[in-house]
């Protein structure tokens, strides 16, 4: 008890993570975390975009309580005043720090982050963060452009830095000051990289060669995906690089070469990532703090990289919906370290061979709304309330169950105990469920479609996905009173994990049941 916490939230990040078993990427460092953590292979966001899904976990609410589908409203101000997971914290004791991207900034986070509710100091944004969109990446005819694909040389850059190395510096900083005061913190950090643009050191472009850098393995618009369901990747079609192949709308596929040097500045972004986060967690062990500090690692969302035809994040696929997630608890997912001892070497991707493996595994489907009450009681907090039917005007509980109940013993053990389903939204037979969703302004693509405004939004796409299969339905939906109606529905997916683990047969019109969500939802 009387942990501090080291919450690090990525933007954009799949799983492609040595520890996940990705045999391409180099991650010696959240390798390493993984080895010390329990490491969730079934973990799922809420809504797979930035805002919604952040302002869903930062709160443990579900997007159609937050009311949050896109970038333009205040949950306190438009749903209802929801306690966050910092704020709890901060109630009980804690210094909440916020460093880089946690909250998305704007309007949904009232302009400030939620501070101060959430936070005990203003939150830091890195300075260079401005130019992440303007003219940094040189072309081969030596101009300035803003492209999707970005390898810099850093000592060019504004500043003669990045955004997420500045982030890292301003964390170790504050766990110093943190050392020092001897007072319990929960310290956020939020990395921009892998998000575009792939902006990111150029060294690291030298461990992946093009040649060994492979396209999606299905690369091709499933014959059977409704249109509704598609996400044109709006986003990158307008960097000048993207632009510039001038591809047809909404499917023409990028030119398998480009779709290479994506993906192959994706898994480099990742790298330059996984140096941020050694740096921290090596910090973390320099000030002593490894024994009493939870550390969670997980992404607001998914990345498609050419999957089904698609780019981005903005579907219910799981490319999109999947995240990284994993928790090191001193004493609970590893044994004590004795003192002085290092936890966290910091281990140089540009040169080091990793073949560190989890040091314990869940399959267990997990889903990101989960968080508040988990940490909750990992600090050994008060679990806030499982949250009634309807909870505007509940200001503390939470719409996901904490997943401690994951961490211990083999997963054996955990099958033969009945999961305590009191809450039909976390199970199904008994079995634990993720759910998802996305808006949709019509039912084919649409230069809106993949982040729809509010009033723009009629169609919402609800998704379940158990261990066998994702069960997805578009119904109509009406923003003036956030009414879903699943009398109405536009189109289905069914895709059965076994047979078809990367969601290209969509078999829904095949069966008579379709899904089960009527039970559910209805």
């Amino acid at each position: 008890d009387g942990m501090n916490v080291l919450f690090i939230v990525v933007d954009d990040l799949r799983p492609v993570l040595g520890c996940y078993g990705d045999k391409l990427v180099k991650s010696p460092n959240i390798d390493q975390l993984a080895s010390q953590s329990i490491v969730f292979s079934n973990a799922y966001a809420q809504q797979a975009v930035c805002a919604p899904s952040r302002v869903s976990f930062l709160t443990g609410r579900r997007p159609d309580t937050t009311r949050l589908y896109d970038f333009y409203s205040y949950w306190r101000v438009h749903a209802g005043n929801y306690s966050t997971m910092p704020q709890y914290f901060k109630e009980n004791g804690y210094v909440t720090l916020s460093v880089g991207k946690v909250f998305h900034p704007g309007v949904s986070s009232n302009y400030s982050d939620d501070y101060p509710y959430s936070w005990s100091i203003p939150p830091f944004h890195p300075s260079t963060e401005k130019y992440e969109n303007e003219k940094t990446c040189r072309g081969k005819d030596g101009k300035l452009y803003a492209n999707l694909v970005c390898p810099v040389d850093v000592t060019e850059m504004p500043s003669g830095t990045l955004p997420d190395i500045q982030s890292t510096e301003e964390a170790i900083r504050l766990l110093n000051v943190m050392k020092t005061s001897k007072q319990k913190f929960f310290l956020a950090v939020g990395y921009h990289k892998p998000h575009i643009p792939l902006r990111y050191p150029q060294e690291f472009l030298k461990l992946y060669p093009l040649e060994n850098i492979t396209l999606a393995p299905d690369p091709w618009v499933p014959e059977k995906l409704p249109s509704v369901a598609y996400n044109p990747w709006t986003d990158i079609r307008q960097r000048d690089d993207v632009e510039a192949l001038n591809v047809s709308f909404p499917y023409g596929p990028l030119p398998d070469d480009f779709q290479r040097q994506i993906r192959q500045s994706y898994y480099a972004a990742v790298s330059y990532l996984d140096v941020q986060v050694g740096l921290l967690l090596n910090a973390l062990d320099d000030v002593g703090l490894s024994n009493s500090t939870i550390v969670v690692f997980t992404a607001d969302h998914g990345w498609s990289l050419g999957e089904h035809g698609e780019w981005a994040k903005y579907s219910n696929f799981d490319v999109a919906t999947r995240v990284p997630l994993m928790f090191y608890v001193a004493g609970m997912t590893t044994s004590s370290v004795s003192h002085g001892e290092r936890v966290f070497p910091y281990l140089d991707p540009l040169s080091h061979i990793s073949g560190l493996v989890p040091q314990g595994r869940s399959k267990k489907v997990v889903e990101l709304v989960s968080l508040f009450s988990t940490l909750a009681e990992l600090a050994g907090l008060q679990v806030p309330p499982v949250c009634p039917k309807t909870s505007f005007h509940v200001a503390l509980c939470t719409e996901g169950a904490s997943i401690v109940r994951y961490f211990t013993g083999s997963e054996e053990k955990v099958e033969e105990e009945k999961d305590e389903c009191d809450d039909t939204y976390r199970c199904f037979n008994e079995e634990p469920v993720a759910f998802s969703q996305y808006p949709r302004p019509a039912d084919t693509p649409q230069w809106n479609s993949d982040k729809p405004k509010l009033k723009d939004i009629r169609i919402m796409g609800y998704s379940m996905r158990t261990i066998d299969y994702r069960c997805t339905v578009w119904v109509q939906f009406n923003p003036n009173n956030f009414s879903a109606d699943f009398e109405d529905v536009h189109a289905g997916e069914l895709y059965m994990v076994e047979t078809d683990p990367n969601q290209d047969y969509n078999m829904y019109n095949n069966t008579s049941h379709g899904c089960f969500f009527k039970k559910i939802l209805g």
